[in-house]
């Protein structure tokens, strides 16, 4: 890897970055981050970054107030200390589903958030499948869009699954689900659902051909895990042989690993854009892929001024 480029990571995801450095060959930026006992965080960064390529990795999951904090302060800290380029690696990145006002009198809290970032003083983002792509729009910077599509696509095309159905479980997500089921030359399937209130939705019918198929769901993010554990017994009330699960962001909050452990789910395939706790990773449905390697190498292209779209073509 080329002198002058350092990673630096907050505590949303240390494993993660840890991950990410051994495949640039690089090590981890040596930062103390310390919380005084009325909630206040200090960061301080032990290491010379004048003139550097910096990137920054850290998640805005929960608790994501205070991992936002931390993200800002240690943007702000390299932006004093005379930094070359700062790159916000943010791999998940939270209040992205508040992202225009659906009643009166709301906040656009993604909009927000990214003005937050931008004014601390980052030069570039790099995140991995916001959950609309319009949020881009709301950085005066340059934003980096990376897809785990790829990572999750290899991983079942080496399951060698015959008859898939990929099924979206909303209509926002049909784009999505399309794409995908392209690159396994599968159907697709729709769930219709109507959402009441926050966290809680209500399955009404599945739309396309799903009887003695193996479905996959597709989404973005699992939250509470309510959408999907009802999509998927909507799919087998429909006769879907197997169900499948499949998302970038595993957010898991609440009830939702004992919801996907009650489920008809047999496995629900995610990547480490957020640190899982402990009793996430006992979740025996729960297969984790790394996303480190795509990270990675889209790091290097931007340190070294080339390509990142044609990862993906």
């Amino acid at each position: 890897m080329p002198n002058g480029i350092k990673l630096l990571t907050g505590n949303s995801n240390r494993k993660l970055a840890e991950e990410v450095a051994g495949y640039l060959g690089i090590p981890v930026c040596d930062t103390l981050i310390t919380t005084f006992s009325d909630g206040e965080i200090m960061v301080q960064i032990n290491e010379n970054v004048r003139g550097s390529d910096i990137f920054v990795l850290q998640s805005t999951c929960t608790p994501v107030n205070d991992n936002i904090v931390e993200l800002l302060l240690l943007i702000d800290a390299l932006k004093r200390a005379s930094a070359g380029r700062i790159t916000a690696v943010i791999p998940y990145y939270g209040y992205a589903r508040q992202d225009r006002k659906v009643q009166p009198r709301v906040p656009i809290s993604s909009k927000l958030v990214a003005d937050l970032i931008t004014v601390a003083g980052t030069n570039r983002v790099l995140t991995v499948d916001l959950h609309a792509g319009q949020i881009q729009g709301f950085f005066n910077i340059p934003v980096d869009h990376l897809y785990a599509s790829p990572v999750i696509l290899d991983y079942i095309k080496k399951c060698n699954i015959k008859d898939i159905v990929i099924v979206s479980p909303d209509a926002g997500g049909v784009e999505r689900a399309r794409a995908f089921a392209k690159r396994l030359s599968a159907s697709l399937a729709i769930i219709d659902k109507r959402r009441e209130r926050a966290n809680e939705s209500q399955v009404m019918n599945v739309i396309g051909d799903v009887k003695g198929k193996n479905t996959i769901i597709l989404d973005d993010m699992i939250d509470t895990a309510g959408t999907i554990t009802q999509a998927a017994s909507a799919l087998k009330e429909k006769g879907a042989k197997n169900v499948l699960a499949a998302c970038t962001h595993a957010v898991l909050s609440g009830p939702a690993i004992d919801r996907i452990n009650n489920s008809v789910i047999e496995e629900l395939i995610v990547t480490n854009t957020i640190q899982l706790d402990s009793k996430q990773e006992e979740c025996k449905k729960l297969t984790v892929l790394s996303i480190a390697p795509l990270l990675a190498e889209a790091i290097k292209r931007i340190h070294e001024e080339s390509s990142i779209s044609s990862l993906f073509v």
